[in-house]
């Protein structure tokens, strides 16, 4: 079993490539939703990492993907670090055995990790992420699927939510394709600030009145 932290080999070559040609990257769904505010970190590495048994839908390497993607965007940073999804496991199981009664958003909030490897965002345009996004589809679905994770957990951390619902996985990245092919200059950046602001528009608006 590969140890949640540590980075799938197809991620890690996807994104060397990325760095070099100034591009990236990908879909699929996995579980249930997690409120990051209302689990503890004992709770994190007792049960959500631990949820890797026959017939479990959770990925714990995804979600540790979703949850560095989520830290990133919190620090306000807009930067894909290709190399530091084992250093931010590492430590954010540091952090979470150290302050187990803390809550997992504090938690991801808090840890600091090396930031190896970064590639700008701003500076990758849409039209160049669809065009790897689509190749490493064929090419390697598992890893294209953490990758997303990234950006997935990247752009909620945006919207102001702390919620990651891995049901919507499919319809974000459905959601990122679209943006792109209807703005291929726009930066992944752009995109991905977008779909937040989508997002924290559709939360914040009212019910529809009952009759």
């Amino acid at each position: 079993m590969t140890k949640p932290g540590v980075a799938r080999p197809g991620v890690v070559k996807f994104l060397g490539v990325l760095l070099l040609a100034g591009t990236l990257l990908p879909q699929r769904s996995r579980a249930a939703e997690l409120d990051l505010a209302a689990v503890s970190c004992a709770k994190y590495e007792n049960e959500v990492l631990a949820s890797t048994g026959a017939g479990s839908n959770t990925d714990p390497i995804d979600t540790v993907m979703w949850l560095f993607g989520f830290s990133v965007a919190k620090t306000g940073d807009y930067v894909m670090y290709g190399d530091s999804l084992t250093a931010f496991g590492f430590a954010l199981d540091a952090e979470c055995k150290n302050n187990p009664a803390t809550s997992l958003l504090e938690a991801v909030t808090k840890v600091k990790s090396k930031r190896d490897n970064p590639m700008d965002l701003t500076r990758l345009a849409c039209a160049s992420y669809a065009t790897r996004h689509a190749a490493l589809r064929k090419s390697d679905p598992e890893s294209a699927n953490t990758l997303t994770m990234w950006l997935f957990g990247y752009s909620v951390g945006l919207s102001g939510s702390h919620v990651l619902d891995a049901g919507s996985l499919s319809k974000f990245d459905l959601g990122l394709d679209e943006r792109c092919t209807l703005h291929p200059q726009d930066s992944l950046f752009d995109a991905l600030t977008a779909i937040g602001t989508n997002r924290a528009a559709a939360k914040a608006k009212p019910a529809p009145a009952k009759h």
